[in-house]
């Protein structure tokens, strides 16, 4: 059970992470209807493995700030602040996004596809503030340690739950494609509402290091 818990806890934030619209699911779905689903495959296979190195960097920058109560207290100040920039430009100041039309993929080798996925990925800074962010929070209610077994895990999770993600992009994109239209007209809303959420469940905890 010690060891399912951080399993599923990786699995469910790679899957948080991952399924709102973004660049490597709507690529990895535009590279399967216009190339196959092989090399679509492969694009994952390449942004899974970078985002193992991502997750694990950040599980132990995480693991070396936990120990440091007034570091964690700052990066959540500083990530309230942030998270309230955010949320104010989206909700009020960030222009309404509109549905791109669909681009040609020019045919491409299973190999090109692979370190696509890798260079797409590498671009991608977000993972690893986020898991920083997870792993505290879920180690602050005791649903997570920084063991080496239990980090491992965590990083298994996580690269699962990512690929599972990405799959799921590959095999129901065209069921789900109106769904995704509708996502990104209103992706503005929908990430100005996540952060404002974030930056109120930030401040509570600031508010209860200080005076809890």
């Amino acid at each position: 059970m010690a060891l399912i818990t951080p399993l599923v806890s990786g699995f469910i934030a790679a899957v948080i992470g991952i399924i709102p619209p973004g660049l490597l699911n709507m690529t990895a779905a535009k590279i399967n209807l216009k190339e196959g689903k092989k090399n679509a495959l492969w694009f994952v296979v390449g942004a899974v493995l970078v985002i193992f190195f991502q997750v694990y960097v950040a599980v132990l920058f995480a693991r070396v700030i936990d120990n440091r109560p007034d570091i964690v207290t700052l990066l959540r100040e500083i990530g309230f602040v942030a998270f309230s920039i955010l949320t104010i430009y989206f909700l009020f100041i960030a222009k309404k996004p509109t549905a791109k039309k669909k681009s040609k993929i020019k045919k491409s080798s299973k190999k090109s596809r692979f370190f696509l996925g890798m260079l797409l990925s590498g671009l991608n800074f977000f993972p690893i503030p986020y898991y920083v962010v997870v792993s505290v929070t879920l180690a602050s209610y005791q649903l997570f340690a920084f063991e080496n077994n239990i980090i491992s895990i965590f990083v298994l999770g996580s690269v699962l739950g990512s690929f599972a993600a990405l799959y799921c992009y590959i095999a129901f994109f065209e069921k789900i494609e109106q769904k995704t239209d509708y996502l990104m007209r209103n992706m503005n809303k929908i990430i100005g509402c996540i952060t404002g959420l974030v930056a109120l469940v930030t401040l509570f905890n600031i508010l209860n290091y200080y005076f809890g």
